[in-house]
């Protein structure tokens, strides 16, 4: 008898044990974040008036500091930028993660569209962001996103209110202008040097806030920088009136064959138009080439459904080509074309800096604030995150 109690005690200490393991409170988990970019470069425009502009010069466009904490389930992110002698909210989120496949995410962030979405700004391949994907692709927006990570699928599902609602109260900014989207991924090959994967985003948005309070909520404005962050000069610019809708969609490819790999995406934006003006269509595409010069072969990150971040020690050269207009005649609409071909120079120093080179000629035409013009630069670009 005594024997059996014995074995029955044992039997449930260990039950009890168990349970308390699976019940233990998770533990809190707090990691600073930062990033620093410090840029130089010379450049030249035909255009007298853009030259004026677009000088040489050196630049720290961005510098972030930030905290995330994981709790469990939860993790939140908040990231905090300063540039120019002023501060801006970056990133501030709230993650659910269900499980390894699916979370839910909350509050101002990018919402994924294309492949662009998936990485941050500062580790774009070509250096400065395509032209096209600055002129259709929106930045940090308040809203909520589901994300479904799988083996061979990729899905994300959002609802938004329009950027300006993080930086004005509803008694001036009006009814907030909303919109949703969702990115859909198919990736058969994810290996290291193996990569292939095809998708397509769509998105739709009601008319934005404008300053001008007669188009306030009856317009969009589309625009694009010339390519460097030392100077800030539009190298296309649409505002688009009498606005009803806006419409996207935007298919890509992406794949990797040992140490070569290429990315492309195509974008068009339709807006529907009231007072009987004729409704605008735009579009732009991209091509990234790109070729590590050692290592391994590139792998996948299927979090972001991308090519991942190369090696330590990788040293890559990327060949890029972006078109893009916003000029639609048909609609009186002369926002301007750009052709841009770039050659970059990227190297992984370590896990936490980066080197980039960079030399790109951009062609602008058909636009109504300049004449048509040639840009050419020459940049580099070290950049440490952590």
């Amino acid at each position: 008898m005594k024997r059996i109690i014995l074995i029955a005690t044992c039997a449930l200490m260990t039950c009890a044990s168990a349970f308390a393991q699976e019940e233990a409170e998770p533990k809190l988990v707090v990691k600073p974040t930062g990033r620093i970019l410090m840029d130089a470069g010379v450049m030249h425009s035909t255009d007298e008036t853009l030259d004026n502009q677009l000088n040489d010069g050196v630049a720290i466009p961005d510098v972030r500091m930030g905290v995330s904490a994981t709790y469990g389930k939860w993790k939140a992110k908040v990231d905090v930028g300063y540039a120019r002698q002023s501060l801006s909210l970056k990133d501030i989120s709230l993650d659910y993660n269900f499980n390894k496949e699916n979370l839910i995410r909350m509050g101002y962030f990018v919402h994924q569209f294309g492949l662009q979405s998936g990485t941050s700004s500062s580790f774009k391949i070509s250096m400065e962001e395509p032209l096209a994907n600055q002129a259709f692709f929106n930045s940090r927006l308040i809203g909520a996103m589901y994300v479904h990570a799988g083996e061979k699928f990729h899905a994300t599902a959002s609802v938004f209110a329009e950027n300006d609602a993080m930086k004005m109260t509803t008694d001036k900014l009006g009814n907030e202008a909303w919109g949703a989207m969702t990115r859909l991924v198919w990736r058969p090959l994810t290996e290291r040097g193996k990569i292939f994967h095809i998708g397509i985003s769509g998105a739709y948005e009601s008319p934005r806030y404008n300053k001008d309070a007669t188009i306030s909520h009856k317009s969009y404005t589309l625009k694009a920088p010339f390519p460097t962050r030392i100077a800030n000069v539009a190298a296309q610019e649409a505002k688009i009136s009498d606005a009803k809708a806006l419409w996207k969609f935007s298919p890509e490819m992406n794949f990797a064959i040992g140490n070569f790999g290429f990315e492309a995406q195509y974008f068009y934006v339709g807006i529907k138009r009231d007072n009987a003006m004729p409704n605008y269509n735009a579009w732009g595409a991209y091509s990234n080439v790109r070729y590590l010069l050692n290592g391994q072969g590139y792998t996948y990150t299927k979090a972001d459904a991308g090519i991942a971040t190369p090696d330590p020690g990788s040293l890559e050269l990327v060949a890029a080509y972006n078109y893009s207009t916003l000029t639609d005649k048909d609609a009186n609409v002369f926002g301007g074309k750009v052709n841009d071909w770039s050659l970059t120079f990227n190297y992984y120093l370590n896990k936490y800096m980066i080197w980039r080179v960079r030399g790109s000629i951009t062609r602008a035409t058909d636009n109504a604030a300049f004449n048509n013009n040639t840009f050419s630069i020459l940049e580099t670009r070290l950049q440490i995150k952590f």
